[in-house]
């Protein structure tokens, strides 16, 4: 019992101690995030750095459906997936630039996360995960089965690395700085996104889709609106993906992968930003760490989400508004004063 006291005493000290330097702290990380691939050449290092940036932005992507607008979705992968193929056969086949290609992934990707959203999200409840389930195990059979177009199980070879301006970017150090551009962009949407009369609309509809069609709000287009967006990252993403790794195969997109950044938001927090860093990032490099066990991963996964359920059902920073809890804290410091001062004008 005391121990638990003692844990939670230091877990509030360092949670208000963060609360009330956000600014410096925030500034250091980013400082050392872009100083990171100037301080080493391991290509393994800069690989697994660049691995969780674009887990991070296809973790914020999921958490806008799941997190904010609170509907699980298992379509992560497929559109991760159709953006790299989309992207690929744009650049290898239709002789698209680099961006252009990117920007081609990402539409294919909307496209088909507006042909799902259209049907599927008039109905409430679970429909949307079993949809997406099924449609994420489609995408994989037809990437799998249509040869002409994906080369099957064969994969595509030999995919050419980013190219902007003419400048070809190949080593890991230029795709760890692209896919951080990519990711700080994302995130100053998202968190832009969130913070507007929309992405109030899509809390209210998380909270209660009732009351909130009551206050005049189509939940109905919101909810599609959102969805679509969410692919559209998904796909950006995969299209650079697919011209990082220069190979692509259909196990990279299946149902598993899904899961597995449904267990990363989880574990940071649903609806929250530092969170979906912080489950992306722990759950990138644990695997890492963990290689002799890679074939129980998913079981670790497993037992990791019962234990959150159970103890953190919010995750590890899902429940964490350090705006409020600074708002707290300097309250607090506001009574302790003017308490002060009263006792002193007593004496």
């Amino acid at each position: 019992m005391k121990k638990n006291s003692v844990l939670k005493k230091a877990w509030t000290g360092l949670v208000e101690f963060v609360a009330m330097h956000q600014i410096p702290i925030m500034a250091v990380l980013i400082l050392l995030v872009i100083a990171f691939p100037f301080m080493t050449d391991n290509k393994y290092l800069l690989r697994i750095a660049t691995l969780c940036l674009i887990n991070i932005v296809l973790g914020l992507a999921l958490n806008l459906v799941q997190g904010y607008m609170g509907q699980m979705s298992f379509a992560t992968a497929a559109f991760w997936g159709i953006g790299a193929y989309a992207g690929t056969i744009g650049v290898m086949r239709l002789g698209m630039p680099s961006l252009l290609g990117m920007a081609f992934g990402m539409a294919v990707a909307g496209l088909f996360g507006l042909l799902i959203a259209l049907p599927t999200l008039k109905l409430k409840g679970y429909y949307l995960s079993i949809v997406t389930m099924g449609f994420c195990e489609i995408v994989r059979i037809v990437e799998m089965n249509w040869q002409d177009l994906t080369r099957g199980s064969l994969g595509i070879m030999n995919i050419p690395a980013v190219s902007i301006f003419g400048f070809r970017f190949k080593s890991g150090r230029a795709n760890y700085i692209i896919a951080l551009i990519i990711l700080f962009v994302v995130t100053i949407f998202v968190k832009n996104l969130i913070n507007s009369n929309f992405g109030l609309s899509l809390k209210a509809i998380r909270d209660d889709d009732s009351a909130a069609e009551t206050m005049g709000i189509n939940i109905v287009h919101v909810k599609r609106v959102n969805f679509v967006i969410s692919a559209l990252i998904c796909g950006f993403v995969g299209a650079f993906y697919a011209q990082y790794v220069s190979f692509i195969h259909p196990s990279s997109f299946a149902s598993g992968v899904s899961q597995e950044y449904i267990v990363m938001i989880i574990f940071g927090g649903l609806g929250s930003i530092p969170g979906t860093f912080l489950g992306c990032i722990a759950l990138t490099i644990l695997p890492e760490l963990m290689r002799s066990l890679l074939q129980y991963r998913l079981l670790i996964y497993g037992a990791l989400m019962v234990i959150m359920m159970n103890f953190m059902p919010g995750g590890l920073l899902g429940n964490l508004d350090l705006g409020l809890v600074r708002k707290k804290i300097l309250e607090r410091r506001s009574r302790e004063a003017v308490k002060g001062s009263g006792g002193g004008d007593g004496e």
